[in-house]
């Protein structure tokens, strides 16, 4: 397959964040965006390309999680015609990212800015609510990671699916769900897997990291990780136990890999969501209806 990730090395590290160029019927477009401490890779790696941040029709955002849309408010500052396509829900916190700044400053403390750099807003004129077809590719919802998650089939059959089929590292073959707080719902990720498997896709564009065409085998292995390491943190596993028992299943699966999986999905955040999930359940079955 030709169609590659554009590597943003993130923090300096390869395989951390990609993103795609998508060719659309309305010119050249990218899938994800990555956060503002990587445009100076974003726009190298254009240039190796023959392209410029200018050179870009559409930005396809597949949820606001700062390492897929981080850097959209700056690209549109840099490219005022930079048309961006969102989910509704989504939408509001481009335009006003405040609420999203904060959360993301709680979860990451002093690293924010080393991390992610500038969250600036984008124009409301330059947003796009992302319906069912958006500059040719089939666009749907695909929850779970994030209750505004959508996905981006093109008409080759390559799926550009944020985070909803998972983390995968190439040439890796371990996929596991990166579950942080606050959105993570496995029972709607089980159907936004059931949903990708009945529109099957001839490959997957993932943004942690790379482009894999064993689709069927893929999701199955996505689906088997998801729900074992949401019955750990269901049956009581405490945080550090549950890191190490993930770094163990990747190390065992991709030996000398665990790091490049825990800078890509940290562990730790994939227990947090958990354990919130689980929370939220127990405490809606327990309160008085």
């Amino acid at each position: 397959m030709t169609l590659q990730p554009l590597d943003l090395l993130h923090l300096g590290d390869p395989r951390r964040i990609g993103v795609y160029l998508v060719e659309t019927d309305d010119g050249p477009a990218l899938f994800d965006c990555g956060p503002t401490s990587c445009l100076p890779t974003l726009r190298a790696v254009l240039g190796e390309r023959g392209l410029e941040v200018k050179d870009l029709r559409h930005l396809l955002l597949s949820h606001i999680h700062l390492d897929h849309a981080g850097a959209a408010g700056v690209l549109v500052r840099e490219h005022p015609d930079l048309v961006v396509h969102v989910s509704e829900v989504g939408l509001p916190h481009l335009v006003d990212p405040g609420r999203l700044e904060a959360s993301a400053r709680r979860l990451y403390g002093d690293s924010f800015d080393e991390l992610w750099g500038e969250l600036a807003p984008v124009p409301a004129e330059n947003v796009r609510t992302a319906g069912e077809r958006v500059v040719g590719l089939a666009c749907f919802p695909t929850p779970g990671h994030a209750a505004h998650h959508v996905s981006y089939l093109h008409e080759d059959g390559t799926l550009y699916a944020g985070d909803a089929a998972g983390v995968r590292i190439a040439p890796g073959r371990f996929v596991f769900a990166p579950t942080p707080p606050p959105e993570l719902d496995l029972e709607l990720w089980g159907a936004t897997l059931d949903e990708l498997e009945r529109r099957e896709p001839r490959a997957l564009a993932l943004i942690h990291f790379g482009l894999f065409d064993d689709v069927a085998r893929h999701l199955t292995a996505l689906r088997e990780t998801m729900f074992e390491w949401g019955e750990r943190v269901a049956h009581g596993m405490d945080e550090a136990t549950f890191v190490a028992a993930a770094r163990a299943d990747v190390a065992a699966a991709e030996p000398g890999e665990a790091d490049a999986y825990d800078r890509a999905a940290p562990y730790s955040h994939c227990y947090l969501g958990l354990e919130r999930y689980w929370r939220k359940r127990a405490k809606a079955v327990s309160e008085p209806r």
